[in-house]
């Protein structure tokens, strides 16, 4: 069975505008060393799936530059490869007033050519806010046995357990695991089955769906589509049970980097045998544990230099941690610098930023303390 996948990589911007303001949701670091979209292309790298489509908005640049030539997921190859889709306008596919698109359904509408060219028979959708280790070939094969038209990968959560407040995507389903309901929930209580973002469809069947759309001026996927033909459709779920994060918030994205902290997060997503995660490689010295050094429970990424404390804290490559410095749960990125005597708790920096001298930073778990790119405190 062969299959094509569809990445979107700005369909969740607004949900960390801080983070997404010079960059795309694709494009956010996450864990010392990725990208969010590097876990969404090595889902469907390990499951064999070689031609991938990467829907693009606006300020893809750092995008660009993560992906290059696609060399370090094997996708630099004469046949299939990822293809970067910027937008398209059209009357259908931007809206009557031409603005670029603003749903999945539109974001689909404006690379329906893309689509359309490709041979595959069936394709995989996902977006760049989940963070899980899936085997793709497994829902395919469950896909193609049920003769569903779409299956969602949805994931079983405590949303009790959450330290976050977000609308969640929930679905209900029979025990044959056809779904019944499709409906957005602030945080509903106790247990719920929630979509992943991740779906599976026959190529001509989601054609079909796009012509439609089109011809009866649909905007929403989920509310035009999905909602108006749960009852007389096949859709059905298919139940993730694996390690699963979702970046909603900076709430949420601190809360899922915090997580990395535990062994149960790092095997779930990094220890799995033929799935590995890929990232763009580059080649730094390790990091550097200088005297008077103290690091404990932390992510330390190659080229740091650290000569302070680090506690319960993730660094990425090139930070810089200055003399009698004490960083604690916080999330230093690509290239920050504190300078000596600096006290950092719940803060998120932005790549190269700058910390001077006997600086006190402080924020809360539930709202980080964030400097954006380039910033000077």
């Amino acid at each position: 069975m062969t299959a094509v996948g569809l990445i979107f990589s700005n369909i969740h911007d607004r949900s960390i505008p801080e983070l997404t303001r010079i960059r795309t949701m694709a494009s956010v670091p996450f864990g010392g060393r990725y990208r969010l979209i590097d876990f969404a292309l090595s889902n469907m790298v390990n499951s064999d799936i070689t031609k991938i489509g990467l829907i693009t908005h606006y300020n893809y640049q750092s995008l660009l530059d993560h992906i290059g030539t696609g060399k370090d997921w094997d996708l630099a190859r004469r046949g299939g490869g990822i293809k970067l889709l910027p937008p398209f306008i059209t009357a259908y596919a931007g809206g009557p007033s031409g603005q670029l698109y603003t749903s999945r359904l539109e974001a689909m509408l404006g690379v329906v050519n893309f689509i359309g060219r490709c041979t595959e028979e069936y394709i995989v959708l996902s977006d760049c806010d989940v963070i899980c280790n899936i085997d793709l070939s497994a829902v395919i094969a469950d896909h193609a046995k049920s003769g569903a038209d779409v299956t969602f990968v949805t994931k079983t959560v405590d949303t009790d357990a959450l330290s976050f407040d977000e609308p969640l995507d929930v679905v209900r389903a029979d025990a044959n695991g056809r779904l019944t309901d499709f409906f957005r929930a602030k945080k509903p209580c106790g247990t719920a089955e929630v979509c992943t973002g991740i779906m599976v469809m026959k190529r001509a069947y989601l054609m079909s769906v796009l012509a439609e759309a089109s011809a009866h001026g649909y905007t929403s996927f989920f509310r035009d589509v999905i909602a108006r033909t749960i009852t007389s459709a096949y859709y059905r779920s298919y139940s993730y049970d694996g390690w699963y994060a979702c970046i909603s918030s900076m709430e949420s994205y601190f809360a899922c980097s915090m997580q990395l902290l535990t062994a149960q997060a790092r095997d779930g997503l990094f220890n799995i045998p033929n799935r590995p995660i890929l990232t763009k490689v580059r080649n730094s010295a390790p990091a550097k544990y200088c005297e008077g050094a103290n690091v404990t429970n932390s992510v330390v990424a190659d080229g740091c230099v650290i000569e302070g404390t680090v506690e319960n804290s993730i660094l990425f490559r090139g930070v810089k941690v200055g003399r009698g410095s004490v960083i604690r749960n916080s999330i230093l990125m690509q290239d920050t610098y504190t300078g000596s005597n600096v006290s950092l708790n719940c803060v998120i920096t932005d790549k190269d930023v700058m910390i001077r001298d006997n600086r006190v930073l402080s924020g809360h778990e539930s709202m980080p303390f964030y400097i954006g790119k380039k910033g000077s405190v």
